[in-house]
């Protein structure tokens, strides 16, 4: 027996990781958070730029028809799901970064200093070192959802929550903070410590994954579920861990 684990990334995200969570013997509530929809816009001249950033698999799931024009551009990834998605579409990946797109861009060879970064209407901000550019074309966008009241009322009863991405770190919090649900009683695993701004502060427990992947993620979630019932049901550290 264990602690509910909660998921609320964006599909085809969330049916995966529930999946990959039950089949360690979890048991898992949640929804998506977020829809995504695909923006308009128009590719440019691949002739402009030496390299393609990446920091979501959605880039590539949704970028539709103006991909094809930009194929032949190495991709920089911001993960190894983000790297597959890249490839399937027909582009050769450069590096899969560990740690976020800005370490990603740190990184960059000298020979590379024009840069397309291929993202979402939301995004972290990026600093481009000296003599590099960043372009920027937005490819889709994510649509917000609520928490409903029969998922509020499982989240009241505490267990771990996975958080994946800081747009949903956010809106998680935001809708905690509507629904007045307690968050003393939940114990967070992100993605990696860029979440723990948009997470905010006064949960149960905040975990970082000791890598920025899913199975990572649900690794340090299943101790944290298990740990959990031992525990009475309530996270016991405010602490966090990498």
């Amino acid at each position: 027996m264990s602690a509910t684990l909660f998921l609320f990334r964006p599909e085809p995200g969330w049916g995966a990781s529930a999946a990959a969570a039950r089949h360690r013997g979890l048991q898992v509530a949640g929804c998506p958070l977020s829809r995504i929809e695909p923006a308009e816009w128009t590719a440019p001249d691949p002739r402009a730029f030496d390299a393609i950033l990446a920091g979501s698999a959605n880039v590539f799931r949704h970028g539709g028809e103006g991909l094809g024009g930009l194929v032949d551009l190495p991709v920089f990834a911001v993960g190894e799901t983000t790297g597959a998605m890249a490839r399937e579409a027909g582009f050769a990946v450069e590096r899969i970064g560990a740690g976020g797109l800005q370490t990603l861009v740190d990184g960059m060879p000298a020979t590379m200093t024009r840069l397309l970064r291929l993202c979402g209407e939301r995004r972290v901000p990026l600093a481009a070192p000296a003599a590099t550019s960043i372009a920027e074309r937005v490819v889709y966008r994510a649509i917000d959802l609520p928490i409903e009241d029969e998922l509020r009322g499982r989240l009241a009863g505490g267990g771990v929550v996975l958080l994946h991405s800081g747009e949903t770190a956010r809106h998680f919090a935001a809708e905690c903070a509507r629904l007045a649900i307690d968050r003393s009683r939940l114990a967070l695993v992100l993605i990696g410590p860029r979440l723990l701004g948009p997470a905010g502060d006064s949960w149960g427990a905040v975990h970082i994954a000791p890598a920025p992947d899913d199975g990572a993620l649900l690794a340090s979630a299943e101790i944290l579920c298990k740990d959990m019932i031992g525990a009475g049901g309530h996270a016991q550290s405010a602490g966090r861990s990498g």
